[in-house]
């Protein structure tokens, strides 16, 4: 028996349940991200003022970033200490998420995207709970590791779009997971920041950003738990190996896109751009001495113009043209940031990367999911997205290295090259799936 169709009224609730919970999700995630610095200075005054030695976690890391550090020809100043180890931590999630990816997906295809997302969410809990109990760095870094392994909602989300639309709607549906990425950029650094100021807890500085977060995040637990519906088609069991199959898996599909393809072409994407992403902050210091408030206005801003391209254009074009567009809009702005010498010119390219944000990893998420049947998406979308975490834990400290080493110049140029590796592979290589070639003008809210 086939499985019943999406209607429209199911469709639309899951649409809303689904933005309402991401936007708390990344709200509640994108708080650490301006906190990084000062919380990691207090993690390594603490552990001074304790007299911690240099066998302590965090002195045995701070010893290998030193060496590291001390590698480069140009002298550093102290304040890369805690630069670095802000990667380091960034590129340890990032790593950890490419791992537990594509299992979280596979059990959304065995069991259900509710179930894995529940479970996937309890693991966020936990995350955030050892954060506000995280008075010294060894729990800190715990809650890392706990929620590098368990984040799947995006993902997860991702999946769950895809089953509730046919691929007319596809690019559209995803476009509402970016709205909700771009929104969450621009107001949850600053409110994580604001949060920051207030302390109510003397071991923990941190603690009422923290446990915000943890409030938001129990929140969207319980709110998913009452109001998300199981989305995965209905699987009947069969085969000798005891596989699950769907109706949709007993056609063979012709792939226009092999995956590997695709997650090629997300991995190059993201080294670069997760590169040039990590750059940008000390680029704008260096150059016209940005504090925490200009830097924050700056991604404020690409978020800003991302989100209303995703909620105007970029819902309305088909996925592989939004991607071709994000990837050119890309390359020019890296060409730009290796030469730009006025506020004027900085804010040109982040009107170009705002492009590329509501556009590129949108669109291959898209396009990676016309090619997987409804019973093995979960598997494919996770294995796609750990490709591209794959490139965000190398590509920080990569870039920031060669930006180090051999100044702006060359290392935006060297970007701009990488780029134009990616348009390649774009404009040559991906084509657009049959059936796909219309985008269906329908509200998604």
């Amino acid at each position: 028996m086939a499985p019943a169709p999406v209607t429209a009224q199911l469709r639309k609730k899951v649409l809303k349940v689904l933005f309402i919970s991401l936007l708390l999700d990344l709200i509640s995630f994108t708080f650490i991200l301006p906190l990084f610095p000062k919380l990691l200075e207090f993690y390594r005054d603490h552990e001074a003022s304790q007299g911690s030695d240099a066998n302590s976690i965090l002195g045995q890391i701070l010893t290998g970033l030193n060496a590291y550090k001390n590698s480069f020809a140009k002298p550093i100043n102290d304040r890369y200490d805690i630069v670095l180890l802000g990667g380091a931590l960034g590129s340890l999630f990032s790593f950890l998420q490419a791992i537990a990816s594509p299992v979280i997906g596979t059990l959304s295809d065995k069991y259900g995207r509710r179930t894995a997302l529940l479970w996937s969410m309890a693991g966020n809990v936990l995350s955030v709970a050892l954060w506000v109990a995280a008075t010294d760095f060894r729990t800190f870094l715990a809650s890392r590791v706990v929620g590098g392994l368990s984040e799947g909602n995006v993902q997860l989300a991702m999946a769950i779009a895809t089953d509730i639309s046919d691929e007319t709607q596809r690019g559209a549906t995803m476009a509402l997971v970016g709205v909700c990425f771009s929104i969450a950029f621009t107001f949850g650094p600053a409110l994580g920041a604001a949060l920051s100021n207030i302390s109510t807890v003397a071991a923990n500085p941190f603690a009422t950003a923290a446990g915000f977060s943890l409030f938001l995040i129990v929140t969207e637990t319980i709110y998913l738990y009452f109001c998300l519906p199981e989305t995965l088609p209905a699987v009947s069991k069969s085969t000798a190996n005891g596989s699950a199959k769907t109706p949709a898996d007993s056609k063979p599909r012709v792939r226009t896109n092999p995956h590997t393809l695709l997650n090629a072409t997300h991995f190059v994407f993201i080294l670069f751009f997760s590169g040039m992403e990590f750059s940008l902050p000390f680029m704008t210091y260096d150059l016209f001495s940005y504090g925490s408030a200009q830097t924050g206005k700056l991604l404020g801003f690409i978020g800003l113009v991302a989100s209303l391209l995703q909620g105007s254009v970029v819902r309305r074009m088909h996925p592989l043209k939004a991607v071709q567009l994000g990837v050119a809009s890309c390359t020019v702005a890296f060409f730009l940031l290796g030469r730009v010498n006025s506020e004027k010119g900085l804010y040109s390219a982040a009107a170009l990367l705002a492009v590329t944000s509501a556009t590129v990893v949108m669109g291959l998420n898209s396009l990676s999911s016309f090619e997987a049947s409804a019973g093995e998406r979960g598997n494919k979308l996770g294995n796609h997205r750990s490709f591209g975490q794959i490139g965000r834990s190398l590509g920080p400290l990569i870039f920031c290295s060669l930006y180090w080493w051999a100044g702006r110049e060359t290392a935006y140029a060297t970007g701009a090259a990488g780029m134009i590796a990616v348009c390649g592979l774009v404009f040559g290589g991906l084509k657009v799936p049959p059936g796909t070639e219309t985008v269906r003008k329908t509200k998604t809210k």
